[in-house]
């Protein structure tokens, strides 16, 4: 357990730690060679969600992009991170109201929007810090996400329901101690990064509880998380997989990490058989969101400002953004909240 993390405050922890969208510039270095065909993904007819220029487009990867399925009233305003339902219909993403250099102190909005671009309403208002939203597995469809405390610096996780107003979401989550929330499993536990004051810093599946006494169960990172952070981390569908990035050293930096898969058990509460399938040198490079898409055979991943797609049996990495001139951010798979 990383000494570092212990002895600082919530305020700074809420800036290193792996929160949300950080506004980079593009990266002019060029990426590994990509070794498959684009052709040959578009006859695949993987369907995925992303980030183009700053608006929420679904498409085929490896093929032209279409028109985007968000457009903010506000020219400045831009849409981050759409994450699918499991039903496949619905895409939850966060609205950036208000800008700043300082990624803790944006003001964004949660939203909700059906995949085919109708039916858009806003979960919160915009005077809140909410990020990295995605969708519970337990068969109620419930939109979780996290927010900054104003009071202490750090996260909480929150949730709300598809069709409600803002200010009817509610905290799931111990407000008194930082928590951030990645991905879900069938049986409602949450794998959270958390700092618990009895537990400490790491890496938890966490059940949530009505009182508000949630359990915790410490995930053995097969030692990666000793050595630096993992960030955005997405637990397979069939849950005996995940892919995360991990970054050397536990100060935050997005640039020059590697993308990870390994094998899951939510009953032993363990990665093993972890294995690198992106940026094996820690290039510096963004590279970030691996995200599985439907059939769990590849993980599509953004080395800015491109997307790529890993191929699982292969290992073939091919470059499936199609605009030279755009920048690509955030993909993710169809039906396949992360």
């Amino acid at each position: 357990m990383p000494k570092l993390n212990r002895k600082l405050p919530l305020a700074t922890l809420a800036i290193i730690l792996a929160i949300a969208a950080i506004a980079l510039p593009l990266i002019s270095e060029s990426a590994d060679k990509p070794t498959g065909k684009i052709k040959d993904v578009a006859a695949l007819k993987i369907r995925c969600s992303y980030y183009r220029n700053g608006r929420i487009h679904v498409g085929i990867l490896g093929t032209p992009d279409g028109k985007p399925i968000t457009e903010p009233p506000v020219k400045s305003w831009e849409d981050f991170k759409p994450s699918w339902s499991k039903t496949g219909n619905m895409l939850v993403f966060f609205r950036r109201v208000k800008n700043d250099p300082v990624v803790v102190k944006w003001k964004t909005k949660i939203c909700i929007i059906n995949a085919d671009g109708t039916g858009f309403h806003e979960l919160t208002d915009g005077k809140n810090t909410n990020f990295n939203q995605t969708w519970t597995r337990d068969g109620t469809n419930t939109p979780i996400w996290n927010r900054r405390n104003v009071k202490t610096g750090g996260f909480m996780v929150m949730k709300s329901k598809v069709g409600a107003k803002p200010g009817q979401e509610v905290c799931i989550t111990n407000p008194k101690y930082h928590h951030w929330a990645y991905s879900c499993l069938i049986d409602g536990r949450i794998l959270v990064q958390t700092i618990h004051p009895k537990l400490g810093w790491g890496y938890f599946l966490m059940t949530p509880k009505p009182d508000g006494k949630n359990v915790y169960q410490r995930i053995d990172t097969a030692g990666l998380a000793k050595k630096g952070l993992l960030d955005r981390i997405s637990i397979s569908p069939s849950e005996d997989k995940v892919c995360f990035e991990h970054q050397i050293g536990h100060k935050h930096n997005p640039i020059g990490r590697t993308l990870f898969v390994a094998d899951f058990s939510a009953k032993k509460l363990a990665f093993t058989n972890v294995k690198a399938i992106a940026n094996p040198e820690r290039k510096k490079r963004w590279y970030a969101y691996p995200r599985w898409t439907k059939g769990e055979k590849s993980i599509v991943f953004h080395a800015t400002p491109e997307l790529h797609l890993y191929t699982l049996k292969s290992g073939v990495t091919t470059k499936v953004s199609t605009d030279p001139r755009a920048e690509y951010r955030y993909p993710h798979g169809e039906a396949m909240p992360k």
